[in-house]
């Protein structure tokens, strides 16, 4: 009985002291928030505060830019009414979160929580769906890199999850890099290629200049701060400040823009994680962004080349790869990854040279040739081909002229129009191209042109393989519309033309065999999977051929 009593009485103590201690840890934190806000140097207003553009956006406009579109709510979340908490719940479960950085919680962060949870419940929800996607790259680089998962929720306030965002300030992609600062960490931003809008590559150098701003600051709040407005002027609040390192020791001097950006932060943290206790539940998207993989493209190649052999909508193709702003992949320039859905990516392998010449002539020439409606009458050596667009409720010239890689100004030009001004249901011409009239040439001597072609191997220049082959570099150049003399190993190249007479048997249709490169066979098994394709895809494809063994080019 004496042992019992003993044990029953080391319980009792024990829980008590945790109890205790949690009561002790609450109360602190309720007392230091209500001295905060009873310290009317920290009585914050609205009005002093400037919002982040990505809680103004509308998501129709979001989902508008980015070609996305959401059907119901997810089945497993139940939707409702928001409900609204006392202070000491969220302080509770801000503390709760497993997390080395200070998640604050004062009356400005109780403003943005209260921002999320009941005026823009639409954008967390849409950002709940594109999370599932976004989230574990972000996780992946952040921990390669050592630095707090929950840095993840930052795209969250920077673009709303928007790869295409751009800010007033020039700002692009989902961690809104300016340019300046996206090359001087490796970006290239240039007319056809911005990596800013890469959610792989932006990725990356956002972990690494986080990392870089926590070697100087050695605080989250300073560096989240740093990341919004820049070292300089967080260095400035804290001179000013008579050197305080805190952010809310500092707040006041910093810019009004950056003033809630941390609360913010802190907000779409707790709201990230606790979306189900405020009844808001994630989107399902129809455009599934789950199944996706990725191959090296090493030439030039357009999204309607992949869109026409393919049958993939363009709209997916730039939804996959924004970072090609003109719907170019210069892969002659250097190699470049494409993203394609992995049920595609053994159809790009096996028809890629079929991708690479079709209609080349139409989307590579020198200089594209554009109409507008004063002159398309006048044109004697082409036709001119017109892409038209219905306009829907809630769009813009502008955000139709973004979506089309065009401007407002040519929009208006095309379709005579004097305003931006829509109707919904008017028909709009968005592109207007002039496709050549195909010319067949005539031998003199009749028959067909035969090519031999050449694999570029490192080193190979154009005047060494045209004394090989006997030529010259300008008939090189000719033969393979070629305007440099700079070549890329792994491109194949036409380094002699023969003619050949073709003799017909009499009434016999003429059957030309389809010149093909062939490769050494490889084991499928071993390789395709290397490139992240389904063997049970390739398995289902080739039923019936298990015994052969593949002939394929990888790009």
């Amino acid at each position: 009985m004496r042992k019992n009593a003993i044990l029953v009485l080391i319980i009792f103590l024990t829980t008590t002291t945790l109890l205790i201690s949690q009561n002790q840890i609450i109360n602190e934190a309720a007392v230091a928030n209500k001295q905060l806000a009873q310290d009317t140097s920290f009585v914050i207003n609205d009005s002093e505060i400037v919002v982040p553009e990505s809680l103004n956006e509308s998501v129709e406009k979001l989902l508008s830019n980015w070609q996305i579109s959401f059907s119901n709510s997810d089945n497993q979340c139940t939707q409702g009414s928001n409900i609204v908490y006392t202070d000491s719940v969220y302080m509770h479960r801000l503390y709760a979160l497993p997390t080395e950085m200070e998640l604050s919680y004062n009356p400005v962060v109780s403003n943005y929580i209260d921002m999320y949870a009941k005026r823009r419940r639409d954008l967390v929800s849409y950002m709940l769906s594109l999370g599932d996607y976004y989230y574990p790259m972000f996780e992946e680089a952040l921990d390669r890199h050592g630095l707090p998962l929950e840095l993840k929720y930052l795209p969250v306030i920077e673009s709303a999850l928007n790869p295409v965002a751009v800010s007033r300030m020039g700002a692009t992609g989902l961690w809104q890099f300016m340019l300046r600062t996206g090359k001087q960490y490796d970006l290239e931003i240039n007319s056809l290629v911005d990596e800013r809008r890469d959610p792989y590559k932006s990725t990356e150098a956002a972990a690494r200049f986080l990392k870089d701003l926590y070697n100087i600051y050695g605080d989250w709040s300073l560096v989240i701060a740093a990341y919004n407005c820049g070292p300089g002027n967080v260095n400035k609040a804290i001179a000013r400040s008579g050197g305080k390192q805190d952010y809310w020791s500092i707040y006041y001097r910093l810019p009004r823009e950056t003033r809630g950006y941390v609360p913010a932060f802190i907000a779409a943290t707790y709201i990230m994680n606790y979306n189900d206790e405020h009844r808001i539940c994630p989107k399902e998207s129809s455009n599934n962004l789950m199944f996706l993989d990725t191959i090296h493209v090493t030439d030039q190649i357009h999204f309607r080349q992949i869109s026409d052999v393919l049958d993939i909508p363009i709209e997916d193709l730039r939804r996959y790869n924004p970072q090609f702003k003109q719907d170019i992949i210069p892969g002659h320039h250097k190699p470049y990854t494409l993203v394609l859905p992995t049920t595609s990516m053994f159809a790009f392998i096996n028809q890629s040279d079929k991708i690479i010449n079709h209609n080349k002539e139409i989307y590579f020439t020198h200089r594209k040739q554009t109409l507008t409606n004063e002159y398309a009458g006048n044109v004697v050596d082409g036709n001119v081909v017109n892409t038209y667009y219905r306009v829907k409720k809630g769009d813009t010239l502008g955000a139709i002229a973004r979506r089309n890689r065009t401007t407002v100004g040519r929009l208006q030009r095309m379709n005579n129009m004097r305003s931006t001004r829509l109707s919904i249901g008017q028909r709009l011409i968005v592109q207007q191209t002039i496709t050549p009239i195909e010319v067949k040439e005539e031998l003199a001597s009749g028959g067909e042109l035969k090519n031999t072609y050449h694999r570029v191997k490192r080193g190979d220049t154009l005047g060494a393989l045209a004394r090989n082959y006997g030529t010259s570099v300008a008939q090189l150049q000719r033969m393979n519309n070629m305007s440099s003399t700079k070549l890329s190993a792994g491109k194949t190249i036409v380094v002699k033309q023969e003619r050949i007479e073709l003799k017909p048997q009499p009434d016999s249709k003429i059957e030309i065999a389809e010149t093909r490169k062939m490769y050494p066979k490889v084991d499928t098994s071993s390789m395709l999977t290397s490139q992240g394709i389904l063997m049970e895809y390739i398995e289902r494809v080739n039923e019936g051929n298990e015994s052969k063994l593949l002939e394929i080019a990888i790009i």
